[in-house]
């Protein structure tokens, strides 16, 4: 996931990856004031953009965060791609797109809108293929199912960070946390899906988890209950998967060690990942 030789693209300018840089007094930097989307990328053409688009337009909104133009999006999705094309020879690569409050003050308060100018960069990371399949941890901290910036994909991951680290240190590749009301909300950048007694289930977004494009997708394609579940059904479920745009359908073998079901990914599981390849190839804008 090497991205030092790839091409930037920094408030309307292609750049390397050395001078792709922000102002130190960029909000998303001092505050986490800003919005991020993970596009997959399938040799050279994004997958599912309009629908990662139009998150990131709710996203900023939520966030009270102007000046977000989808359709400048788009082109410099369309010119930073072109930029790196020799580089994007697979089926899994992700461009990353943030747009920030751009410079402000060193603190929490913004600087009026009409006297500062928001920050939107693109870049891209070549080859990342998500692993077959994985395990997971829980974790004791509780996602906030009413906050105010539940639901929106910002870029105020520092407690995403810790849990993930953790995750690893485990030898696992997810932590999936519980909501404030107990129930079983969702991974640190994946939605969970849940199959018990032959039917599969996924968390409400009332359980405060992102809407996820995946999870949008699955619930589409392949077909889901949305019910409220307790965070012990990620332990005693027959099978347990991830969805996210940087691992479509990753089947989850192993919760904080014990295996899950028999160990290896279960029918209903590969069925979904089927019928996510097949409506992928189909069309790259569903």
């Amino acid at each position: 996931m090497d991205v030092s030789s790839t091409i930037f693209w920094v408030n309307g300018e292609l750049v390397p990856a050395e001078r792709a840089t922000a102002s130190a007094r960029d909000h998303g930097l001092v505050v986490g004031d800003g919005v991020f989307e993970a596009v997959k990328v399938v040799r050279g053409q994004t997958f599912a953009l309009r629908r990662h688009l139009e998150r990131m337009a709710r996203s900023a909104a939520g966030m009270g965060l102007p000046g977000y133009d989808a359709d400048r999006v788009r082109a410099a999705a369309a010119e930073v791609i072109a930029a790196n094309r020799e580089l994007l020879v697979t089926d899994y690569d992700l461009l990353r797109i943030t747009f920030t409050a751009g410079p402000g003050v060193l603190g929490s308060g913004r600087i009026a809108a009409d006297a500062t100018t928001p920050t939107l960069i693109l870049g891209l990371t070549p080859g990342h293929d998500p692993d077959p399949q994985v395990g997971v941890i829980t974790v004791p901290y509780r996602r906030n199912e009413v906050g105010a910036l539940t639901g929106l994909k910002t870029t105020s991951y520092g407690e995403n960070v810790l849990a993930l680290s953790q995750a690893h240190a485990a030898g696992a590749g997810e932590a999936v946390f519980a909501n404030t009301r107990g129930e079983l909300c969702e991974g640190t950048g994946t939605n969970v899906f849940v199959v018990r007694d032959g039917e599969l289930l996924t968390p409400p977004l009332s359980s405060g988890c992102l809407a996820g494009v995946t999870r949008a997708l699955v619930l589409e394609w392949v077909g889901a209950r949305e019910v409220d579940l307790p965070y012990d059904a990620l332990t005693d479920s027959d099978e347990v998967f991830l969805t996210s745009s940087a691992r479509d359908i990753q089947p989850v073998v192993a919760v904080d060690g014990r295996p899950v079901g028999d160990g290896t990914p279960g029918p209903v599981t590969r069925a979904a990942q089927q019928a996510f390849a097949v409506g992928q190839a189909r069309s790259l804008e569903p």
